[in-house]
């Protein structure tokens, strides 16, 4: 950074206090939007403008983004939370102190100014200002002027500067923040009850997920920082609230790549009376009103969220997206193993038969999964909280949706079954012991709470994150994540 230019505003800081201002003023009152100004007058002309009596008079603060000085007049852009407007000051119309005080404002100065609209001989909307106040001296000047900041990384780690001099930015948080309020109404539209449960877990269970530790003094334990909050979630079913949700944080000690963050906003919601087929249907028509009928731009891709979305079992999926596997290939875990060993897939031999399939659905489906496309009929060994299908309890009752190669929603029909939940917790232990940072504890309290009886349910969880990368076309989840995880500068 250029060290004259930081020189140049401590002289113009020492200007104002000259003046008896301090630079960080605290006392002002702002009762109008750039947005106010331009609704109440887009509409009116140069002429209409002119005519109006009384002038309409506004008060407005923001921050300097441009500034034009052309001899007795300079315009200025403000900056306010709803955007742009552009305000002249006039020598003629200021009187003396306000005029020669402009001279020393700085780009990325937060300023007050009362003022009247008027048009420019270009058409603009602008307010001429009457009065103006500093309210805070920039000391460290804003990135490339008014285009903002073009290395990522840098946006990422000064979120602030990012936000403040890059106006697509402030859009993708805006609409996030639609999405969120869309979702929350939705379900409470549909009777479900909001609540919040511990972030932090004495055991590990919810997800197969590699967790963060952490440590609780008074109490002298380690604890978890929740992978899911889904144990929580229904328990709150076995104790009679029968439509819950949660919209909040998790954190997984993981990777961080352009869909991975180690901690995320996580959406999740369990219905009682209700199977996974129920929420295949409800996430349809959620999605579906959320987004509207209209494709959306996702990279190369074009997307439409227009309801039913295809369906496919993990083993239809993998035959229909490689004509040289058939159903007889994914039958048992030597066949599996032949298969990945006749195309050279790149995967692990010697993990179970569920693994192994869901390994080979990996290589070979989930690149095709452009289109919104639920896969269900997932194999127990990865599904430890979900129930057994009727007909084959070799897989449960669970889907996953796919849009744009990335799972957004898991969801599956409940196991509500002391005895077989007993008996996968049991077997996940065992995969802990046997080196799997992934499995879940032995949690006797939750078998305690199945025993009381939950009642038949279905839950989802749906990445909140992914949803609005799909839906702010960001190729990257630090994109939409205000701050993400950051590597610390050396």
């Amino acid at each position: 950074m250029n060290q004259n230019i930081i020189n140049d505003r401590i002289k113009n800081l020492d200007f104002w206090r000259n003046q008896g201002i301090s630079g960080y003023k605290n006392d002002v009152k702002v009762n109008h939007t750039n947005q106010d100004v331009q609704i109440n007058h887009s509409t009116q002309s140069v002429e209409e403008l002119e005519q109006l009596s009384p002038k309409p008079i506004y008060q407005i603060a923001g921050r300097v983004m441009l500034i034009r000085r052309l001899g007795k007049i300079a315009f200025g852009t403000l900056r306010d939370r709803t955007g742009d407007l552009q305000v002249a000051f006039n020598k003629r119309t200021l009187d003396e102190t306000t005029f020669e005080n402009m001279k020393h404002l700085d780009l990325g100065d937060i300023i007050w100014v009362q003022g009247t609209p008027f048009r420019t001989t270009a058409g603009e909307l602008t307010i001429q200002v009457e009065q103006m106040e500093l309210l805070t001296k920039n000391m460290r000047p804003l990135p490339e002027k008014y285009h903002g900041l073009s290395d990522v990384e840098t946006r990422y780690r000064y979120r602030y500067e990012d936000l403040a001099t890059n106006l697509h930015s402030r859009e993708i948080f805006l609409k996030r923040n639609k999405i969120v309020q869309y979702i929350r109404q939705y379900l409470l539209n549909l009777d479900f009850l909001e609540v919040e449960t511990p972030m932090m877990h004495s055991l590990l269970g919810g997800a197969a997920a590699k967790p963060f530790i952490t440590h609780h003094n008074a109490l002298d334990v380690d604890l978890y920082l929740r992978v899911a909050p889904e144990l929580h979630l229904k328990r709150l079913l076995v104790g009679g609230f029968e439509r819950v949700f949660e919209l909040n944080r998790c954190f997984r000690n993981e990777g961080i790549d352009t869909t991975h963050n180690p901690e995320f906003t996580s959406l999740e919601f369990y219905q009682s009376y209700a199977t996974y087929e129920d929420l295949i249907l409800l996430t349809e028509n959620l999605l579906s009103s959320l987004v509207g009928e209209n494709e959306i731009t996702y990279g190369e891709y074009k997307i439409s969220f227009k309801a039913p979305f295809a369906k496919m079992t993990v083993k239809e999926a993998i035959v229909a997206y490689n004509n040289n596997i058939s159903l007889e290939d994914l039958e048992n875990q030597n066949s599996l193993q032949n298969l990945a060993k006749k195309l050279s897939f790149d995967v692990n031999l010697s993990e179970n038969y569920g693994k192994l399939l869901m390994s080979i659905f990996d290589v070979v489906v989930e690149p095709n999964l452009i289109q919104p496309t639920f896969i269900t009929q997932f194999p127990i060994e990865v599904s430890p909280l979900a129930r057994k299908n009727e007909q084959n309890p070799q897989f449960v009752d669970r889907f996953e949706l796919y849009i744009a190669e990335m799972e957004v929603a898991n969801a599956f029909s409940e196991l509500n079954d002391p005895q077989d939940q007993k008996e996968r917790f049991l077997e996940q232990v065992k995969a802990k012991n046997a080196g799997d940072g992934e499995a879940n504890d032995y949690d006797e309290d939750y078998i305690r709470a199945l025993e009381i009886g939950m009642p038949p349910a279905a839950g989802e969880g749906i990445g909140i994150d992914r949803l609005v990368m799909l839906l702010t076309n960001s190729q990257s989840i630090r994109e939409v994540l205000l701050f993400p995880q950051m590597k610390p500068l050396i």
